[in-house]
């Protein structure tokens, strides 16, 4: 039989094996969403754990299979894991955008109610001050007028009348500052209520960026490696076992 057809040594296919096993634990992906990677990724390291227990000449012990089998189960149970949270991350991504949405909508419909606040105490505002302005007016014709027996008004009618006069200045310059105060605290509640409602949906979108942006990086690297890592320390072993493998 020529070299050629002479089929490779346990030596050669454990090194091809773990040279593949290297490869595998140090594949980045850069390409979300990564859980069509890591089913791929899962499928070629049973693959090649396959290709080495099946090859002619190499028969695995019960202590290898029950390592690989135990390393599998942790690696799948892992990418499990991150796949769930992947998956989570896509609704968090659309809550996020939801979120967006609802505060650009919050915002539009404050300055509207703002708007809208800030007309109404425009217009009470002139008519109140237009209010105010008339009476002083009417104030001050009533201090211009002569009084005197040969005039139209007597002292004690003209005195009278700027009381009175005095009294409804006073009464419209309350109801002017009153009405101020009052929409003054109306926009203050408004915007009080507005802030509070856009904190607590900052605070969500804040979290929901974190969540999506943490999934943009591969996270199973790591995970990926270390089963490797495990996989490779268990096929030396059961070399060392074979007295193939020496210190």
């Amino acid at each position: 039989m020529s070299e050629e057809n002479q089929a490779p040594t346990t030596e050669e296919v454990a090194e091809r094996t773990v040279n593949t096993l290297h490869n595998l634990g140090n594949q980045r992906f850069v390409v979300s969403p990564f859980s069509e990677h890591l089913s791929r990724w899962l499928m070629n390291l049973k693959d090649v754990l396959s290709e080495f227990g099946e090859s002619p000449g190499t028969t695995v012990d019960d202590q290898f299979a029950k390592e690989r089998t135990q390393i599998l189960s942790n690696v799948e149970l892992d990418l499990g894991k991150i796949r769930d949270k992947e998956a989570y991350s896509g609704e968090a991504f659309k809550i996020l955008s939801d979120n967006r949405i609802l505060l650009e909508r919050m915002e539009q419909h404050y300055a509207s109610k703002m708007k809208e606040i800030e007309d109404r105490k425009n217009t009470e505002i002139k008519r109140l001050t237009g209010n105010v302005d008339a009476i002083k007016e009417e104030l001050d014709r009533i201090a211009r007028m002569k009084t005197g027996i040969f005039r139209a008004i007597s002292k004690e009618a003209k005195a009278k009348r700027e009381a009175e006069a005095t009294q409804r200045v006073n009464a419209a310059q309350n109801e002017l500052t009153s009405a101020v105060q009052q929409f003054s605290a109306e926009q203050e509640k408004l915007q009080d209520e507005h802030e509070r409602r856009k904190q607590a949906i900052n605070e969500q979108i804040r979290d929901q960026e974190e969540e999506v942006e943490s999934q943009e990086i591969d996270g199973s690297l790591e995970t990926r490696r270390a089963a490797c890592e495990a996989l490779t320390n268990a096929i030396n072993s059961f070399l060392q076992r074979k007295g193939l493998l020496h210190d």
